[in-house]
């Protein structure tokens, strides 16, 4: 029996007429005008050639195509939008090979739901000589397939359809229309089962000729289930399991493996062979459907003697028309697409940054910027206020007089020595801090998300530096303008011999470190006036009363020795002792109430530069860190979206 092409079974052939043709172009006999002289006429004879030369039949062009396609339960449209979504957020962190293979199951997916849903193509696939053609033919009921010793026998796919209106999956499969049969059917239930059945019979896929491996794989990869034909002899072949079966494992569901050629063995052998089979695809791990449970379908049957092919036909023919075949595909290669995104979207672990690391990167940025030690030079500075006011003038002219005779050349030496030094430890501090910050954040996280949280750091941390000199400049600038006008005395805190200076008017300095810190709080603390306490004006009222008893007991007694006043020595020199010990008691007492507002401003002080050195490490390195953790928090939620039915859920 030959087979049935699709334009000779849907077309009948009239007496006369050419293949493809309708009735004759010639013109009848009574010299009425031809039917086919007219534009449309002509149209119809180039669309009935074009039918001839592709074998699509009429009843092809007006079936339609594309349907509602739907899954069962409706998970696979869900999860086909998020792994669109995953990919579109990203495309800008990870290469275009590693969405390569994601791109590719969308196209797929969206080419599939275009065409019919009423349609399963299945693929009978094998190695040279395991009788797939013999069982091509035997289940389409005709010699289709060339069958016979000489290999390879098939060298290009042909497909046999049981319904109409195939014609869009033969294209996306680019099986040429000579290439495309119909069985044979005797209206049988069985073959009313397989209505809507298109069976592919494919080159050998360990031929020698690479072409035929070649259009085995891309077949492989567009239809929507497959029947592995395997033989006593190869079925343990490395070639089929490691190339194929281990790789399709999640896409058992769709799977049948027919072990064929039993009729050469006996019964009890083919049990073992059969046995053994389910073990290789167990290691495979590909789970094998038995006692109701989803997997792969394993049998054995002999093509030859037609022993089992009728099971084969019956088990076809529920899987047809359970209509899911297509999405279980669809749905298998979503799964395989996430695996092999896994690595690059699940973290080891907890990620992100807790408060603990912001509080870490704050404290290192403040060390950085000298904020303690600028609080204690504020609070030293206070104190100083204090005693210049409050203190005596005596002791505060010998105070004036050792620091501008140090002040010179310790100012000159830190001028030349302290920059470079404090540079190289400011910015150190600084780098240290943000890789800290960075480790901290990338700690689990997949390599190229783990790649563009540094990136932020880094890029961030490029102007960051400078931002804390800034403020270390404005603070200085602050003295500059203030400190003078709120204190006479122009006197700085004297440096230690090769320490950094304290000299005004350097210019630009780098960002301080510890040592330096706390001449720029003294500064700070002059410039932003320090408040004076209400007993203040009392105790400077004291102070200036014991210096007056001082100098009114100093004349007094002068008077006495030149012999303008009458002699008396007890009177002055009791004011004269009162003044000299009442002037450093009055210090002494200012100097122990000073101590709690010193504290006080001195805390105020290092508060206000951490809040700032924290403000601008927050805007310029935080933010964009958290900005790419909440990125990838939000491709992770896309990931588990797709990854949260698998294809046994479907």
């Amino acid at each position: 029996m030959t087979a049935v092409t699709d334009h000779g079974r849907d077309r009948g052939q009239g007496p006369g007429e050419e293949p493809g043709r309708g009735p004759s172009a010639e013109a009848p006999a009574d010299g009425t005008r031809r039917w086919d002289d007219g534009l449309i006429a002509r149209r119809a004879a180039e669309v009935a050639k074009e039918r001839l030369d592709t074998g699509r039949s009429p009843q092809d062009d007006e079936a339609p195509e594309a349907e509602a396609y739907t899954t069962p339960g409706g998970a696979l449209r869900p999860r086909l939008d998020a792994l669109r979504e995953l990919v579109g957020l990203s495309r800008a962190r990870l290469d275009a090979d590693t969405l390569a293979e994601a791109g590719r199951v969308l196209d797929e997916a969206s080419a599939r739901r275009r065409l019919s849903s009423r349609h399963t193509v299945v693929a009978v696939a094998g190695a040279t000589g395991s009788g797939k053609s013999t069982l091509f033919n035997a289940l389409a009921g005709v010699q289709i397939s060339d069958t016979g010793l000489r290999r390879p026998t098939t060298s290009a796919p042909i497909a046999c359809s049981w319904t109409d209106g195939a014609a869009g999956l033969l294209d996306r499969l680019a099986i040429p229309g000579r290439l495309r049969r119909r069985p044979v059917q005797n209206g049988t239930a069985a073959d009313e089962a397989l209505q809507g059945l298109v069976l592919v019979d494919l080159p050998d896929h360990d031929s020698a000729a690479t072409g035929h491996r070649d259009q085995v794989d891309r077949v492989l990869a567009l239809v929507d289930a497959v029947i592995w034909v395997v033989d006593p002899e190869k079925y343990a072949d490395a070639a089929l399991h490691e190339r194929y079966l281990r790789p399709l494992a999640g896409h058992a569901e769709i799977t049948f493996v027919v072990l064929n050629q039993i009729d050469r063995l006996s019964a009890e052998a083919a049990d073992l062979v059969l046995d053994d089979l389910r073990r290789l695809l167990d290691e495979d791990g590909m789970a094998v459907g038995e006692h109701g449970e989803p997997g792969a379908t394993v049998m054995s049957l002999s093509a030859l003697t037609g022993s089992g092919v009728g099971d084969l036909r019956e088990l076809l023919g529920r899987f047809v028309q359970d209509r899911s075949a297509a999405a279980r595909r669809l749905s298998a290669d979503v799964d395989a697409a996430a695996a092999r995104l896994r690595p690059v979207y699940v973290a080891d672990g907890r990620t992100g940054l807790g408060e603990r690391a912001r509080d870490a990167f704050t404290e290192r940025l403040s060390e950085a910027v000298g904020a303690a030690a600028a609080g204690q030079a504020a609070e030293r500075e206070w104190r100083r206020n204090a005693g210049r006011a409050c203190g005596t003038p005596w002791l505060r002219l010998w105070r004036w007089y050792e620091s501008s005779r140090q002040l010179g050349g310790l100012d000159l030496m830190a001028q030349v020595l302290a920059p470079p030094e404090e540079e190289v430890t400011a910015r150190q501090r600084v780098e240290q801090a943000v890789r800290k910050l960075a480790d901290d954040a990338v700690d689990g996280l997949p390599a190229p998300w783990a790649q563009a949280v540094r990136e932020a750091a880094v890029n961030g941390a490029e102007g960051l530096p400078e931002a804390l000199d800034e403020l270390a400049r404005n603070a200085q600038a602050e003295a500059g303008g203030r400190g003078r006008g709120s204190s006479g005395d122009t006197a700085s805190t004297p440096a230690a011999p090769g320490g950094p200076g304290t000299a005004a008017g350097r210019g630009a300095t780098a960002v301080p470190d510890a040592r330096s810190a706390p001449v720029a709080g003294a500064r700070a603390g002059r410039g932003t006036r320090p408040p004076r306490p209400a007993w203040w004006p009392a105790a400077v009222l004291a102070q200036a009363s014991m210096t007056l008893l001082q100098i009114f007991g100093g004349l007094w007694l002068l008077g006495q020795i030149v012999g303008v006043l009458e002699p008396g020595l007890l009177t002055p020199a009791l004011l004269m002792l009162a003044g000299v010990v009442g002037g450093p008691l009055v210090e002494w007492s200012c100097a122990a109430a000073a101590r709690g507002p010193a504290r006080r401003y001195g805390q105020e002080a290092e508060r206000r530069l951490r809040e700032a050195a924290a403000g601008c490490g927050r805007a310029r390195v935080l933010d964009p860190v958290s900005a790419e953790l909440a990125r990838y928090r939000e491709v992770r939620e896309r990931y588990a979206a797709v990854t949260e039915l698998s294809t046994t859920g479907v």
